[in-house]
């Protein structure tokens, strides 16, 4: 049963970064603020709008700047930016934007080929970044990739994971994150993980991030909604995963994630027929080729023109 505290979830789109980078196709900086508005049409409150990376390793994200100078003004919308060293967060804090967003990974090998440092190196570096944003008054938080398992290393130790936690949240995050950066996680492990972090982490508020490489995304957000977590990263028409994943198939479609939300009572201040816009928008634009369901099924129960009441189609 849901308790009074988890009648309600944030959901952070982060189709404009998390779904955009791993797409062959490259978007315009018209095209990424024109998905961006769509997002803030159907209700985003925190939207992760690029990474600060090199574009010669994800060239999905060149013109971060461009980008982040044509955001609309939205005093109610925080406006996220990836960063994985102190030059990425130097470049975010410059371009005006409400919250860096910190990345560390919980096996070396992975660590290593993400961000050219041992798992704890990344920690250490997520760290600082935390405090840069002190220093300048922005919201920070921090992402622990590869959460639940590693492509080069397989299952990743728990204790792995805590470790960089304890890191986080002694430099004063205002937000810890688990990824399953690469989609092996299952319901039951993630609700094991999230218990467990509970206890290092305290009062800081968390987060999941997963990806449905492995059909198992929305079954795991549901897991983490009962062990307590309130905030959810999802993408329009679930497009997205890491470029250095092998297999990377999407991230959790958030009109998807909004529809599984609402039929259980749990409160997102989103509208729900404006996401399955935006992502058909991409669908249109990526050729049909997006993961999300309801983009192609549509809300139930059906209203009006979405109706289809031939006999036809009434037996399954």
């Amino acid at each position: 049963m849901q308790t009074e505290a988890q009648n309600r979830i944030e959901i952070v789109d982060v189709s404009p970064r998390d779904g955009l980078q791993n797409e062959q196709r490259v978007f315009s900086t018209r095209e990424k603020l024109e998905l961006i508005d769509l997002g803030l049409r159907a209700g985003v409150k925190r939207v992760e709008v690029t990474s600060f990376v090199n574009p010669k390793r994800v060239p999905q994200m060149a013109g971060a700047e461009e980008v982040c100078e044509g955001l609309p003004k939205r005093d109610e919308v925080d406006y996220i930016g990836l960063v994985l060293n102190m030059r990425g967060a130097e470049r975010a804090v410059a371009a005006g934007l409400d919250e860096l967003g910190a990345v560390c990974v919980a096996s070396d090998t992975f660590a290593g080929k993400n961000q050219g440092q041992t798992r704890n190196e990344s920690g250490h570096s997520a760290a600082a970044i935390v405090a840069l944003a002190k220093e300048y008054g922005k919201r920070s938080s921090v992402t622990i990739g590869a959460a639940w398992g590693c492509p080069f290393e397989g299952e990743v130790p728990a204790e792995n994971v805590l470790e960089l936690a304890r890191i986080a949240a002694e430099a004063g995050a205002d937000e810890i994150s688990l990824a399953d950066t690469i989609g092996v996680a299952d319901p039951w492990r993630v609700t094991s993980l999230f218990n467990q972090l509970r206890v290092v982490t305290g009062d800081i508020p968390l987060r999941a991030h997963f990806h449905n490489t492995r059909n198992t995304g929305m079954a795991n957000a549901y897991a983490a909604i009962e062990a307590g977590v309130t905030t959810l990263d999802a993408s329009f028409g679930g497009i997205g995963g890491c470029p250095f994943a092998p297999a990377a198939t999407g991230n959790i479609p958030l009109e998807d994630l909004l529809y599984m939300a609402e039929r259980a009572g749990i409160k997102t201040g989103m509208d729900l027929a404006r996401s399955i816009e935006a992502g058909q928008w991409l669908a249109e634009r990526l050729q049909g080729r997006t993961p999300g369901m309801l983009i192609r099924a549509g809300a139930f129960p059906q209203t009006g023109a979405d109706e289809d009441t031939s006999e036809a189609s009434a037996t399954g």
